[in-house]
């Protein structure tokens, strides 16, 4: 009797659900198991699904390594977050060579901290599936975020703010590229910033198999707000080519505010390490010069595939008038590894477009429809950064709903329209971003509509923590907003640069409170025995080539 007892006991634990366990460590001043977020990698290997929380209110060393024994899982991240708490301030990374790197440490997400003063960059990951959410990254003396060459899969930066970041050509503050033989498909994800006052290279360089920028808020960049080009040919892995992939962007909803002495706003196609070949698409941007001298909207070199744009408003708010589409066949000689050709596009100029609004005196590309001139888009206040359109305005339900992309070379998987706004040049709460509210139905041209919509908090909110969170209709609750008022005035810069410079050898607060859901239901002990194993080897560490370009991979 008790023999088959003991068998059905078996059998019933046996038939149990698994349970997946995680463990939550503690970092602060006093009172935590830790003193430094680095002590935990250090000691800990850890498991997908364990949560780091860090107390606010203090400084932390840099120097920081996610190591490939610290990698979370498809769906089941490593979670490394600021323990909020009432009256507290962000807890601060500082220093080092890398502030903070994600080293092979696949499925990590890093929420809520101030990073800052990292003499290399101050995030670098050479990992796929890294967030980065509700993160303010300042005055970093090179890169704010930098992305190696090898090893580096999809990246999500949201609801973040990055300042005072970059130096010289070449250091940027946000330089994105990844792996086309480790991870195929990967994705870049740029929404819901305030990216502004560069201290120098592009405010968003991107080297990306595909990015996807919606929802932005770039200003003051020293060279263009975005670039957008093709891998580095001497620092890919063996059996990349040229041809294995198309660089593709999608670039929706976003303000881009050229201010400072360089002439143009977006640069795509390739410098003289690497072309795209890719697809770009621009809509419902709102591109604005507030400089004087020559203004390219979009300068195309050295291998573009090609380039639509729809309901996007392009003005200058000083004398003359931006040039649209401008072509630079004669950007250098390309380096041996990559086609011989300065033409600015790879198989052929490949141009379209509808709707867009243009200041009177540009030179918009004859292949676009439904352009709309004036000598004034009708935004509420430029100067004080009040880009909505008047209800008078010659924007307001304009736009096309939805542009339809070229058939002969369609864009895959694009964002129709855009479903909300930017921030309005402040860092954005998590999920505080207000839903687009069209007029009469219709959309307007450019980032804006003339109504402001409301945060709805019906919906669902996902946890802080989560994977990359896709807005919902709504909102969390205790968002913040910015009065017009509080907005500072635009800067006026006079200017000369054409922006046609030889493509250089460039390579590499307060916040809502939100409730904490435990992602299990019951957790294991805090003790941890760290799991034997190798650490592993960075292929693409900081060190430097001999033109002071990105990591080199050995």
């Amino acid at each position: 009797m008790h023999r088959f007892r003991k068998v059905a006991i078996a059998i019933s634990v046996a038939l149990l659900p698994s349970v997946a366990w995680s463990a939550t460590y503690t970092v602060g001043p006093s009172g935590r198991q830790y003193t430094q977020l680095s002590t935990v990698f250090a000691n800990n290997n850890l498991a997908p699904g364990d949560i780091i929380e860090v107390d606010g209110n203090a400084t932390y060393s840099g120097n920081i390594v996610v190591n490939t024994d610290d990698a979370g899982a498809a769906g089941n991240p490593i979670i490394i977050r600021w323990k909020r708490g009432a009256g507290q301030t962000r807890p601060i990374l500082q220093g080092g060579t890398n502030t903070i790197k994600f080293q092979q440490s696949n499925h990590v997400v890093l929420e809520g901290f101030e990073v800052t003063g990292g003499s290399n960059t101050c995030v670098f990951s050479e990992a796929n599936d890294v967030t980065v959410r509700d993160v303010l990254i300042r005055d970093c003396p090179s890169h704010g975020i930098l992305a190696a060459d090898q090893l580096s899969g999809s990246f999500t930066l949201e609801y973040s703010e990055i300042r005072n970041a970059g130096s010289s050509t070449n250091r940027h503050p946000i330089y994105m590229q990844s792996d086309e033989v480790a991870f195929p498909g990967s994705v870049f994800r740029m929404r819901f910033n305030y990216i502004h006052s560069g201290k120098g290279g592009n405010l968003v360089k991107v080297r990306h198999e595909r990015s996807e920028i919606h929802y932005n808020w770039l200003e003051g960049a020293s060279y263009q707000a975005i670039e957008l080009i093709g891998p580095d040919c001497y620092t890919q892995q063996s059996g990349w080519s040229t041809g294995l992939k198309r660089e593709d962007a999608d670039v929706v909803g976003n303000v881009i505010i050229q201010s400072g002495t360089w002439a143009n706003a977006i640069r795509i196609g390739g410098d003289l390490n690497g072309r795209s070949q890719g697809r770009v698409r621009l809509v419902n941007n709102t591109i604005l010069f507030t400089r004087t001298g020559t203004a390219n909207a979009v300068m195309v070199q050295m291998g573009a595939g090609s380039l639509e744009m729809h309901n996007n408003v392009i003005h200058q708010t000083t004398s003359g008038a931006p040039v649209v589409v401008k072509e630079n066949n004669s950007a250098g000689t390309p380096e041996p590894c990559e086609p011989q050709s300065s033409a600015a596009w790879t198989a052929g100029r490949k141009v379209a477009g509808s709707n867009n609004w243009v200041k009177t005196g540009s030179d918009s590309p004859s292949e676009w429809t439904g352009t709309l001139s004036g000598s004034d888009p009708g935004l509420t206040n430029i100067a004080q950064g009040q880009l909505r359109p008047l209800s008078s305005s010659a924007l307001v339900g304009r736009g096309v709903n939805p542009p339809v992309t070229p058939s002969a070379w369609p864009f895959p998987s694009p964002l129709a329209i855009p479903q909300f706004d930017p921030p309005t040049r402040a860092m954005m709460a998590i999920g505080s971003q207000k839903p687009r509210v069209l007029s009469g139905g219709k959309i307007s041209i450019g980032a804006l509509e003339a109504t402001e919509g409301s945060t709805q908090p019906s919906d669902p909110v996902r946890a802080n923590g989560s994977q990359p969170l896709i807005p919902s209709r709504g909102a969390t609750a205790g968002a913040t907003t910015q009065s017009s008022a509080s907005i500072p005035a635009l800067e006026t810069t006079a200017a000369s640069t054409s922006g046609e410079a030889p493509a250089t050898t460039s390579s590499s607060s307060s916040t809502s409170a939100v409730g904490k859901v435990r992602k299990y239901a019951s957790q294991r002990p805090q003790v941890r025995y760290v799991r034997w194993s190798p650490r592993s080897v960075s292929l693409c560490d900081s060190d430097e080539s001999a033109d002071g370009d990105r990591a080199i991979c050995r």
